[in-house]
């Protein structure tokens, strides 16, 4: 169990005062993260047009690898996996039917349902369809805390599906993206000549930009709880180092818009359009594995846990693996950063559907249930404590 009261602890049910945004109740930084995102990526497309700028990153390039990138890429990967709760991974393990569910929908529904949509909206643009494929195998490790805490969600089992998903991406990560970029489209006819992958440069990427931020992670873990204690280990220390992860993406792409500022300017326009799958796998994913959690048992807490962690996705992996793999100018690289820009918003909807989910599934009503924003910002008023604490310990 949490031995720090402040993330546990379940307020209680107050009659609402005038309704809050969930949006203010994210820390600074997460609430205008889509911003930043745009920010950077402007100042990356003008920058893009100066010669000597394009000159200094093909000089900081080594075969498909910038080295700049490269770092920002494993420092950006730190602070989300210093911020799991191994010693919570036994939560997963408690229920095996739950366990059986979350499984299959971060590990079979998940990476699919993103591929099916990837290559219905893509299937002439691969590298645009890889660069989304590569984000729908990666399951996500950090601002998914957050989302389920402004839900009002069971923060433990949430951090265990994200202790237990950390574990597994290693593993998986590399033969679902050979799966889903060279297997799968060669049988339904899609040509892929230009973004076939090897198992093992993926995983080598994998092990690289996901291993090795990994294992500082748990080194960090190990040592900091046993000297300091897991309460000033999770309200201390990761808050502090969680800017990093901000810092770091916002270079990598500062850099990656500035090596394509021409091809993204001339083709503004399916960059925009990838918006549609993505918008359509986040709801989805959410919707249904809301319904399937909610008809299997599972409590409301425990469903939004479930929910939040099948629908959001780990766009730092995605980013880290098309850049190392197929290049910082390449399509794939691009439709991370995309994904990254849509997330956002659209989990902040999500929170307020499933605070309707709420209603609909786990109370017993006699007549059908309008969706009602302003009844919904009544039971928002249950989770807003539990996200502000939360967010000292868990926010990017």
């Amino acid at each position: 169990m949490h031995d720090d009261p402040a993330v546990t602890a379940r307020p209680e049910r107050q009659e609402p005062h005038a309704p809050t945004g969930l949006l203010m109740k994210l820390s600074f930084l997460d609430r205008f993260l889509t911003l930043w995102i745009l920010l950077a990526a402007g100042l990356g497309l003008g920058l893009g047009q100066i010669a000597a700028i394009q000159d200094f990153i093909d000089d900081t390039t080594v075969g498909s690898t910038n080295v700049l990138v490269a770092v920002g890429l494993i420092v950006m990967m730190y602070p989300p996996l210093s911020k799991v709760r191994w010693d919570l991974v036994w939560r997963v393990f408690a229920d095996y039917k739950l366990l059986a569910l979350t499984t299959v929908q971060n590990w079979v529904l998940g990476p699919f349902v993103m591929f099916l949509l990837s290559a219905a909206f893509f299937h002439d643009d691969v590298g645009y369809m890889t660069g989304l494929s590569l984000v729908g195998c990666a399951r996500c490790i950090a601002m998914v805390v957050v989302w389920n805490a402004l839900a009002g969600g069971d923060d433990e089992y949430c951090a265990a599906i994200v202790g237990v998903n950390s574990v597994v991406t290693i593993a998986l990560y590399s033969p679902y993206a050979s799966l889903f970029i060279n297997t799968l489209p060669s049988h339904m006819g899609i040509e892929t000549t230009n973004v076939q992958v090897e198992i093992a440069e993926v995983a080598k990427n994998v092990a690289i930009y996901m291993g090795v931020p990994f294992a500082l992670a748990l080194l960090t873990w190990v040592i900091a709880t046993k000297a300091k204690g897991t309460e000033w280990y999770y309200a201390k220390f990761t808050p502090r180092i969680g800017v990093l992860t901000l810092l770091a993406l916002l270079f990598t792409v500062v850099v990656l818009f500035s090596s394509q500022s021409s091809r993204i300017t001339d083709n503004i326009g399916k960059v925009l359009y990838a918006a549609v799958p993505l918008l359509l796998y986040f709801a989805t994913m959410f919707v249904a594995s809301f319904v399937m959690s909610a008809k299997l048992g599972a409590t409301y807490e425990q469903s939004v846990a479930l929910s939040f962690t099948a629908a959001s996705n780990n766009f730092e992996l995605a980013l880290a693996v098309a850049v190392a793999t197929f290049g910082l100018k390449s399509d794939p690289a691009l439709m991370s950063v995309v994904g990254a820009l849509i997330e956002i918003p659209t989990m902040l909807a999500l929170v307020y559907l499933a605070f309707w989910f709420k209603k609909v599934l786990f109370v017993e009503r006699a007549t059908p249930v309008a969706f009602d924003p302003d009844h919904i910002n009544q039971d928002a008023e249950q989770g807003e404590a539990t996200a502000t604490s939360y967010e000292k310990h868990a926010a990017v």
